[in-house]
């Protein structure tokens, strides 16, 4: 789960200054860096993100971007229940995370800054579920990143490298785990194409040459940028 730290932190570059449906300072701004810190495990700095949700969230229900990262964060925790065998509080946590996060996207399905947090999440969340548990959530987070690219088509070209190249990886990614090596195929072509300065070339190499995608020593951006 710490891998999301470094997933999410990249998905940020290349951003307008403001993500649609907010006005002013962007939500992530405001928390992120907490969440960041939460998620390579500093509780104190976790809990400051979520407080800060909660303080906008009792405002204003159904502000989506406080709402999908307050998600992630119970999602976030839920893991660490889990790994401590808590089933019961795991499950809480995560049932109410999931429902966060969709109840978010509902509210503005168009929002960058919503749908790449719950993307993010979900997409490094499976990757250690059973897969009839995982597949379902793995194709949300596929979806995800398919809408940001559509959101994102309009000023696509203009963005560096790494930020294309992390969110047609995160694309591949997905659907190679999903079983569905066409679609597969197409991004990591597409990535190597548009996108070769940006760092994921040789992984979408590796996976054009054996189907399979080398295992990262360490943390890595392993996703889609906003």
């Amino acid at each position: 789960m710490i891998a999301i730290l470094t997933f999410i932190v990249s998905l940020f570059l290349g951003a307008p200054a403001a993500t649609p449906g907010q006005a002013g300072q962007r939500f992530d701004l405001i928390v992120r860096t907490d969440f960041f810190a939460g998620f390579a495990g500093d509780q104190a700095r976790l809990d400051k993100g979520m407080t800060a949700c909660e303080r906008v969230l009792a405002d204003n229900p159904n502000h989506a971007e406080a709402l999908v990262w307050h998600g992630s964060g119970l999602a976030f925790t839920a893991g660490r229940a889990f790994q401590k065998g808590d089933m019961k509080t795991g499950g809480e946590l995560w049932q109410r995370g999931i429902e966060e996060m969709e109840k978010a996207v509902a509210l503005e399905p168009d929002n960058v800054g919503v749908r790449i947090p719950r993307g993010a999440l979900l997409l490094q969340a499976t990757q250690n579920m059973p897969a009839e548990m995982g597949r379902p959530l793995l194709e949300k987070a596929v979806g995800d990143y398919e809408h940001v690219l559509a959101l994102q088509s309009a000023y696509f070209t203009t963005l560096g490298d790494h930020p294309k190249g992390e969110l047609l990886f995160g694309l591949a990614e997905g659907y190679s785990r999903l079983g569905n090596g066409e679609k597969a195929r197409m991004y990591f072509d597409r990535l190597i194409k548009d996108a070769p300065a940006s760092g994921q070339v040789p992984k979408a190499q590796a996976w054009l040459a054996t189907g399979a995608i080398p295992k990262s020593a360490g943390l890595g951006c392993v996703g889609c940028h906003k």
